[in-house]
């Protein structure tokens, strides 16, 4: 049986927050694909709030994930 580990330091919150940074790069205000950009995330303990702000028309792309 093969025990799958996380890279030292990586959490699973980490881990979306880089698959969001890896796949939801198009804008779906202007349709800009930020290439360099990345997204943050903050917590309030029950709740993670994810977010980018496109670097071309300013508009802000949310996600929020319920620990509940």
């Amino acid at each position: 049986m093969s025990i799958r580990r996380t890279p030292r330091g990586t959490t699973a919150l980490d881990r979306l927050r880089e698959r969001y940074t890896d796949v939801e790069r198009v804008c779906s205000k202007c349709g800009h694909v930020d290439t360099d950009g990345g997204w943050s995330a903050k917590t309030t303990g029950s709740t993670v709030l994810y977010r980018h702000i496109c670097p071309s028309c300013g508009a802000i792309e949310t996600r929020t994930l319920s620990l509940k």
